[in-house]
């Protein structure tokens, strides 16, 4: 971003996904799933991690989904999420900024 504009569909990609990790339980459960040992982790592990109820972290995860920031993977009768790291590394590299050097 300050090396260069970023072009439209670029852009938009990119908006969807900042905006997906502007609330703070889709930050949290963001935290959770790229945190997790072994890459992935249980949906079974998430829920018991705030007081709202499972519907509502399951629109959370469709909403992280979407913006194609983590996969998820039914075993049975859990769904297994995992990052996508090609997304999360377009967004860290947009956001850095190398320091000028003042003399």
């Amino acid at each position: 971003m300050a090396q260069q504009r970023i072009p439209a569909p670029a852009a938009a990609t990119l908006a969807q996904a900042f905006k997906a990790l502007g609330d703070p339980i889709r930050l949290q459960l963001m935290s959770m799933i790229a945190s997790a040992p072994g890459g992935e982790i249980c949906v079974c592990d998430l829920t018991p991690a705030f007081t709202i109820s499972g519907t509502t972290i399951s629109h959370h995860l469709k909403v992280l989904r979407e913006a194609g920031l983590i996969d998820g993977e039914r075993r049975a009768s859990w769904v297994y999420y995992r990052p996508r790291p090609g997304l999360m590394r377009q967004l860290s590299t947009l956001l850095a900024v190398e320091e000028s050097v003042t003399v």
